[in-house]
This record gives structure tokens, C-alpha cells and sequence, in this order.
């Protein structure tokens, strides 16, 4: 069966056209049987294919910084077009993504977070700006704080992955931890779209009202993106599914906890700093 994100035809932008529609690197999918994005539909080669070809835009030729941000709104705007088709592929890929993107967002939210508190505690700000000891002890904080926040915040999305595996496979489904796993990796992309730097870029190449809906939309994503990934890669039905999303829905829960339990920690290291 053919598929692909941008569509042969033209039609209203939706959702999964934001790789298309911004940076004109689409997460291509290609049939399985001839390769063709438009193919009327092949015969599956084997019992366990999908029947499609899906090419992550990271995992493509190209700039760092291009593939990156593609990935990532492919992940957020096109986040069920992007999981129902995630291919089994190389995990290390996956990981320098998620390192990078966590990496990204942790320090963008630390950049809006310092100027703000020193906004609020303008003595400690000019305390830590006189003691050469207090700047040496800030930045020291930071850089143990960022990537440390990152890598939790990669366990927790693997967590979430990996919840939905276990989840999908008490359903009656065939197991597939490695697609779990980039599952979690790849939705590193919704912090990095969801934080101040992704806004950012929204609203530089799109428009307040794009920045708006990004920022509206990372609420919805984690369970969107859930359906679509038991649904298109578990293949199970709508009453299976719905049980299966339980598990991962309590991973999401976890996900959320962990994330305002690292903002917090961030806030009271840069203070105590």
C-alpha cells in the first residue's frame, strides 16, 4: 500500500504537512515491494511486513540542524503519520537525536529560567556576578544540571516506550522492543518543540498563531502518538488498543511528574547556585 506524508494531490494543510510545509525535508514513506511513494498498492514480500518503507528524516542525508528540526515537527505536528509507521531501524541513530534534542531543550528552558530569576532575586544575581567563586560554582551547577535533566528526561520517554510495549504484548501482540525504544528516543522531539527554543522558531518562520499551537498541541501529542503507534505498528483493534494505552498513559503520567519534578530541581540548583 502506498503512503506518504506530503501527499500526491494537493488538499488542506494538516497536521502531518508541518515537515513538508516548513522545511521541505518530509519523513517519506515508501512502499516496501517497489520503493514508490505513490505506488497503488503491492503484494506484502513476507508475513510480519508492514508493506511500507518509513524514512525518518533524521536518519536521511543531510544538515544536522535540518534533519533535526524536521524530525521534530514530524514528531509533534505529524506525530501519528510520524509513529504509525516507525521503522525498525538502528537505535544509535535515535539516541543522538534524543541526546540532542534533550540537550536543546533543557538549555533553552535554563537561558528563559536565569534571566527570570534574576529578575525575581536580583541580590543573588549580583551576588553570583561580583564572587568570581559564585560564577565558577553557577556555571559548574549548569553544566551538571543540563545534560543530567536531559538524560532523565530520555529515561523517561524510553519509559513510556517501553510501557507501551509490555502493554501491546498482554493484548495478544507480537513484542518489538527496538521500535519501542526509538518510539521513546523519537518523542525527545516534543520537549524540544514544546520548549522555548521550539516556540521560538515557530514563531520566527511561522507566526504567533503557529507558536501558540505548537505550545497547545504537546498536551495532546504523548496520546495521539501512543494510539497511532499500538494501532500502526501493533496492528491491534480499538478495544485492545484502549487497553494497551493504559499502561502507556501511566508512563505519560510518570513522564509529566518527571519533567516538572527536573524544572523544579533546575530552578532550585541555578538558586542555591
Amino acid at each position: 500500500m502506498g503512503h506518504n506524508f506530503a501527499g500526491t494531490r494537493r488538499r488542506a494543510p494538516r497536521d502531518d504537512d508541518g515537515v513538508d510545509s516548513w522545511l521541505e525535508v518530509p519523513a517519506a514513506v515508501l512502499c516496501a515491494a517497489c520503493g514508490q511513494a505513490d505506488c497503488p498498492g503491492c503484494a506484502v514480500a513476507s508475513e510480519g511486513e508492514s508493506g511500507v518503507v518509513a524514512i525518518v528524516p533524521w536518519e536521511r542525508a543531510g544538515g544536522v540542524w535540518t534533519r533535526l528540526w524536521a524530525t521534530a515537527i514530524a514528531t509533534t505536528q505529524g506525530a501519528e503519520a510520524f509513529f504509525a509507521v516507525l521503522p525498525d531501524g538502528e537505535v544509535p541513530p535515535a539516541v543522538r537525536f534524543a541526546l540532542l534534542a534533550e540537550l536543546l531543550a533543557v538549555l533553552s528552558m535554563a537561558m528563559l529560567l536565569i534571566p527570570l530569576l534574576a529578575l525575581v532575586q536580583p541580590g543573588i544575581a549580583l551576588a553570583v556576578m561580583q564572587s568570581p567563586s559564585l560564577r565558577v560554582s553557577a556555571l559548574r551547577w549548569i553544566g551538571l544540571g543540563v545534560p543530567a535533566l536531559a538524560l532523565w528526561m530520555i529515561l523517561a520517554h524510553v519509559t513510556h516506550g517501553a510501557a507501551l510495549d509490555a502493554g501491546a504484548r498482554r493484548q495478544g501482540a507480537s513484542a518489538s522492543p527496538r521500535r519501542a525504544l526509538r518510539f521513546g528516543l523519537y518523542a525527545c522531539g516534543w520537549d524540544l518543540m514544546s520548549g522555548p527554543l521550539g516556540a521560538l522558531m515557530m514563531l520566527v518562520t511561522r507566526g504567533l498563531g503557529a507558536a501558540l499551537e505548537v505550545a497547545e498541541l504537546a498536551m495532546r501529542v504523548p496520546g495521539r502518538a501512543s494510539t497511532a503507534f499500538l494501532s500502526g505498528i501493533y496492528h491491534l483493534p480499538p478495544d485492545r488498543m484502549a487497553r494497551a494505552r493504559r499502561s502507556g498513559s501511566a508512563a505519560a503520567a510518570m513522564l509529566i511528574v518527571m519533567a516538572s519534578a527536573g524544572v523544579l530541581a533546575a530552578v532550585v540548583v541555578v538558586v542555591l547556585a
